[in-house]
């Protein structure tokens, strides 16, 4: 187990998944000397994730590097003005502004380009089982995307339509991973969300699930922040 020396991450999924995808980027930066936690969101609402992600962060013993994938960046939007998070790092993830949420974010998009969401069933949301693959799961190999379609959460709708109240990314610094695959949220909307936030932006090729198919990548952008916010607090 990591002795934490390099720093203190921690990592908040996105709807229809749990945390157990972070493993690969889990490994990598507990190698590499981080000390990382992994929420387990409840996804019933925006307001009781932000909730379970501020329990893990006030846990920690120094200020955190707070990373989310999907929706988990709405969750990271509003849960990091806590004081103990010093940097945010959204992959492939949601940037809301103040009054906005999810569902205003995605209400626009074509259908073709949107995620391939059900019709809501008792108050929940799910994919689309058949289109789970090509639009979640891209470039995760069949057996693996095929147990992601089966353990799906159920995405509470008010989760989906959570407002922010205060954007954390307005007074802390952030890093974007852009996916230039994704199936779920477009790029462009990937780049309208971070050239407005300021965001230090990477692009690279990969699905969605970019952080279960390809952890390195996320684990170095996750690294990358972490040094850089470190040279600015040290300059």
């Amino acid at each position: 187990m990591s002795d934490g020396s390099a720093g203190t991450v921690v990592l908040v999924h996105g709807g229809f998944v749990d945390g157990s995808g972070w493993q690969g980027v889990y490994k990598q930066l507990t190698d590499d000397g981080y000390s990382v936690s992994v929420v387990q969101n409840p996804t019933l609402s925006l307001a009781g994730d932000v909730e379970a992600t501020r329990r893990v962060i006030d846990t920690q013993a120094e200020p955190v590097i707070l990373v989310g994938h999907s929706y988990g960046g709405a969750v990271i939007t509003e849960a990091g003005t806590d004081p103990n998070v010093k940097a945010l790092v959204y992959i492939a993830g949601f940037m809301p502004d103040a009054d906005e949420s999810v569902q205003t974010l995605i209400a626009d998009l074509p259908p073709e380009t949107g995620p391939p969401i059900l019709p809501p069933q008792d108050g929940f949301l799910l994919l689309d089982r058949g289109k789970f693959h090509q639009a979640f799961a891209g470039d995760v190999n069949d057996e693996l995307a095929e147990f992601m379609a089966d353990s799906q959460v159920p995405w509470g709708i008010a989760a989906a339509t959570g407002t922010i109240s205060e954007p954390a990314w307005r007074s802390k610094p952030s890093w974007y991973l852009v996916t230039t695959d994704d199936r779920m949220i477009p790029p462009a909307l990937q780049r309208e969300m971070s050239s407005r936030a300021g965001s230090t932006v990477v692009e690279t090729p990969g699905s969605h699930s970019i952080y279960v198919s390809q952890p390195a990548i996320v684990a170095d952008l996750v690294e990358r922040a972490a040094s850089e916010v470190e040279s600015r607090a040290m300059a």
